[in-house]
């Protein structure tokens, strides 16, 4: 799940360029990789699971709590940041809360689409993400976009535009919410690539983590407050739902340290039916009718950006 989706903001959460590669562990970083995904996918089961009983931005508040331990624990590893003096201070600390608050609303309105779209459904639109991601880094990144990878972005758009149906008897306000978050998790990821190179991602990411955490909690109180726990287990499910978050983030970084991002891109479109399978089981959903063939379109435009990036650097 993101969803961050998260799954799919990885590169733009921590950029390949801020870490030292060995790409001889390509098997590895997949299995790590195919376990985030997993392990988000369940952060969103228990969203889902939990949605009737607490509001998305208690949920937000809770996941980014409990998810502040693995951040810190990837800080506290890294090498580079122990021999650079341990330095919290940021020159681009206002990008760096900006993209805090961007990420408040791309949890609330993901976390929010869960309560009332079926799990695959709301994790399929947030994978347009990637298209997102490429349009507005021509736009704030100057990055020249040729016209296949254009052409891919269209291709998506109809894709998404497929499941979202507007205009027909089943559209539903709900839907623009996954495509929003999408929206808001591209914007996060491009603004990343913006930030000094020698800032250490997991840095960056816990300033984002610890703004969100605050931006959720304010949204918690302005929307009625926080709940009581409607069960003593409940704790033990927000503890969960964080830790996987915070776990599957810890595990991309470890797979983005061991391959590069062109190898590892491809896997991450398997969080589509994974999400539809998990769906199925937990929740007897089986939105064949809403997904297909949008779903299939957004997955091969995603493919087909992989497949220029790496045929752009061959050549």
């Amino acid at each position: 799940m993101a969803r961050l989706r998260a799954s799919l903001l990885v590169f733009a959460l921590f950029p390949t360029h801020l870490m030292p590669m060995k790409t001889d562990r390509t098997l590895t970083a997949v299995a790590l990789l195919l376990c985030a995904l997993t392990l988000f996918d369940a952060m969103g089961l228990i969203i889902k699971y939990l949605s009737p009983r607490y509001g998305a931005a208690e949920l937000s508040a809770w996941r980014n709590a409990f998810g502040l331990i693995p951040s810190l624990i990837v800080l506290y590893s890294s090498r580079e940041w122990h021999a650079k003096g341990r330095i919290w201070k940021l020159r681009q600390w206002r990008m760096a809360l900006s993209r805090g608050v961007i990420l408040t609303f791309a949890q609330f309105s993901f976390y929010l689409s869960l309560g009332v779209l079926t799990f695959a459904t709301a994790s399929t639109i947030t994978y347009a993400n990637s298209l997102f991601a490429v349009a507005l880094a021509a736009v704030l990144l100057r990055e020249n976009v040729g016209w296949i990878r254009w052409g891919a972005v269209l291709t998506g758009f109809v894709g998404v535009i497929w499941i979202v149906r507007p205009g027909s008897d089943s559209f539903s306000l709900a839907a623009l919410l996954p495509l929003g978050a999408a929206v808001c998790y591209a914007l996060v990821g491009v603004t990343a690539r913006m930030m000094d190179n020698d800032v250490p991602t997991p840095l960056i990411n816990l300033y984002s983590s610890i703004v969100a955490l605050l931006g959720a909690t304010a949204l918690a109180l302005l929307t009625g407050g926080f709940t009581p726990l409607a069960a003593p287990s409940d704790i033990w499910w927000l503890m969960a739902m964080g830790g996987f978050g915070g776990s599957a983030v810890l595990l991309l970084i470890m797979a983005y340290r061991m391959a590069e991002q062109s190898n590892l891109a491809p896997f991450n479109y398997f969080g589509i039916p994974l999400a539809f399978l998990l769906g199925w089981v937990f929740f007897d959903e089986a939105p064949w009718r809403e997904l297909f063939p949008g779903a299939l379109l957004i997955l091969a435009s995603g493919l087909l950006i992989v497949w220029r990036e790496q045929r752009l650097k061959q050549a």
